[in-house]
């Protein structure tokens, strides 16, 4: 399928990551294609986050509405997340860098459709679900939250999502057993909508007439209240933002406290 390339937005290099891009091509009118390439593995880092934000600003303000899909050209990853280490050492990466690309994404004022390639963990497969509609190639790749297994909380703005959006029995085995999707199982719980490549997502659009529905000036307004509670957790600024070294932090406490309680009741119940 011939794809026009409309432009390229550079994903500068950083010590820890070696920069590449996103490159927009239209397969066909008024359908955006934003493909990354950020070696190894797609990581947010606030590089990768401007650059996606620049690319989304381009197409809404240069360019007619219609549908934005985004993919990547690393075959085994969409997105594998953040750089961890790299997101808790950058002061206010949470509210000035990844939750504003998730609220932008949410609040399009076009559909998105994340064609997902490969693996999408973590904070890829929040990006994901911050798209509306979702496409699994099936070939590789799960979809999977896996906080559980390195032992990070799920911050609010990142876990409002999969509240809106999943089923509870859907969300409980995402997040308490960091259960990983392949396509197959995310059909089947409702977080994909198609399993095929590129062209099942240009089949989606075309029969939901997503194009159509991209024109219109309500578009953007209607998702910002079909999804209020996770807009006004991304938008929050501050003091009331929570950060994940808070959240380690108090538990620690609390843990600290229970050890205590319970060494002065164990050694009370022995006086018995």
């Amino acid at each position: 399928m011939a794809s026009n390339e409309l432009f390229t937005i550079p994903i500068p290099a950083t010590k820890s990551h070696p920069g590449g891009g996103i490159v927009c091509s239209s397969p066909e009118p008024q359908v955006y294609v934003l493909t990354w390439t950020s070696p190894p593995d797609n990581r947010l880092t606030p590089a990768f986050n401007i650059a996606l934000m620049t690319a989304l600003d381009i197409i809404e303000f240069g360019h007619p509405p219609g549908v934005v899909i985004t993919t990547s050209a690393i075959s085994k990853f969409y997105s594998n997340g953040l750089d961890l280490q790299l997101a808790l050492s950058t002061p206010g990466f949470m509210e000035n860098s990844l939750y504003p690309l998730f609220r932008r994404l949410l609040t399009y004022p076009m559909p998105t459709i994340a064609l997902l390639n490969g693996h999408s963990f973590a904070g890829g497969f929040m990006l994901a679900m911050h798209h509306d509609y979702r496409v699994f190639t099936g070939a590789k790749g799960y979809l999977c939250i896996n906080e559980l297994e390195f032992g990070v909380p799920l911050m609010p703005p990142m876990s409002s999502i999969f509240r809106i959006k999943t089923a509870p029995h859907v969300y409980r085995n995402m997040v308490l057993e960091a259960r990983r999707f392949d396509a197959k199982a995310a059909l089947e719980a409702d977080l994909v909508d198609k399993i095929g490549e590129l062209d099942a997502a240009l089949s989606l659009i075309q029969e939901r007439a997503l194009v159509k529905k991209g024109a219109s000036t309500a578009y953007g307004m209607l998702k910002a209240e079909m999804y209020r509670e996770s807009v006004a957790l991304l938008d929050a600024k501050g003091k009331d933002v929570a950060s994940p070294a808070q959240w380690q932090a108090a538990e620690k406490k609390r843990k600290a406290e229970g050890a205590k309680w319970f060494k002065e009741w164990n050694t009370n119940k022995a006086k018995l």
